[in-house]
């Protein structure tokens, strides 16, 4: 590859610019000519701290990245998959060039006091504006109550600090992201909180064109999280979740190469929970994320879904 310069978009968040970092990093490694550059952009949803449904949703994280692609003004996008929206293709012109190994799909109590989830006395204010957490919480432990809390990581510490709330939930491959993995009190198993779909999985997406570029970027790419991603995106779009959906679920690619997929659908209250796990065998990453929609279709998750205002 030639030492042409490839210009990397991104949100403009602290979490977004390290996950660039990151890109960098692995890219100076691979191609040591490769010259790159950071173009930070705000978006919709860094600007907002409203309800996301009220901004398109999830595209709100990503439509500024993408038109600056689509524009020429960058080359390179770094998006984390689980704010690219499922429910509709990206946007025309452009493609996924990798996905890279994935984090931690986990997420992490904060709690000032040190206590762990089970120990959260009742009428505790837990800080998040995620739906799947949310619905989650008010499943497993009622007794507890969600506040709207919105805003990057670092925001949110700040808010906790102020008093907003008592403990927030937050991702821990985010708080490692940051630099601040010493706030963590426990991290979650996903059977405790099932993570949403495309956790942890950086993508990089370019112009459909660039097939030069395409090339020397692939080679950052992870066969497991390929796979992964694909299921659960497809899932996803087999669906047809929205931003206000509480879905959750993980592939996941043993270490004999089985590859399968749990997921789960909520209502917000908690009180309903849609279950499906399979196994690919010899399907596809593709078919299986069509398989288990098809699976939470039948338990009547298509009702549950449009019955939730978006």
């Amino acid at each position: 590859m030639s030492a042409d310069l490839i210009r990397i978009v991104s949100r403009d968040s602290p979490m977004a610019l390290a996950q660039v970092e990151r890109v960098r990093a692995e890219l100076a490694a691979l191609h040591p000519a490769a010259r790159t550059e950071v173009v930070p952009v705000r978006t919709t949803g860094d600007k907002w701290m409203g309800d996301l449904s009220a901004v398109e949703g999830k595209g709100a994280f990503t439509k500024e990245v993408d038109a600056a692609l689509l524009a020429g003004e960058a080359d390179l996008a770094v998006h984390c998959v689980k704010d690219i929206p499922a429910d509709r293709p990206l946007p025309a012109g452009t493609a996924f060039a990798a996905f890279l190994r994935r984090d931690d799909i986990r997420d992490a109590l904060i709690h000032p006091g040190g206590l762990c989830l089970d120990e959260l006395p009742a009428g505790t204010r837990i800080g998040t504006s995620s739906v799947r957490r949310a619905a989650q919480l008010a499943a497993s432990h009622p007794h507890l109550l969600c506040v709207p809390m919105r805003g990057n990581a670092n925001r949110r510490l700040e808010k906790l600090a102020a008093g907003e709330a008592d403990a927030l939930l937050l991702a821990a491959s985010g708080l490692e992201r940051i630099g601040r993995p010493d706030v963590i009190t426990e991290i979650l198993s996903p059977e405790v909180m099932c993570p949403p779909i495309g956790a942890g999985v950086l993508a990089l997406q370019c112009r459909e064109g660039d097939s030069d570029l395409i090339d020397a970027v692939s080679g950052l790419g992870d066969p497991a999280a390929h796979r992964e991603t694909t299921a659960e995106r497809m899932f996803l779009h087999v669906l047809q979740g929205h931003c206000n959906s509480p879905i959750a679920g993980y592939a996941q690619v043993e270490r004999n190469g089985d590859l399968s997929l749990r997921a789960k659908v909520f209502t917000p209250d908690g009180k309903t929970v849609l279950n499906a796990h399979e196994w690919a065998g010899a399907l596809d990453p593709a078919t299986l994320g069509t398989s288990v929609a098809v699976s939470l279709l039948r338990q009547g998750a298509r009702e549950l879904i449009d019955g939730i205002a978006h």
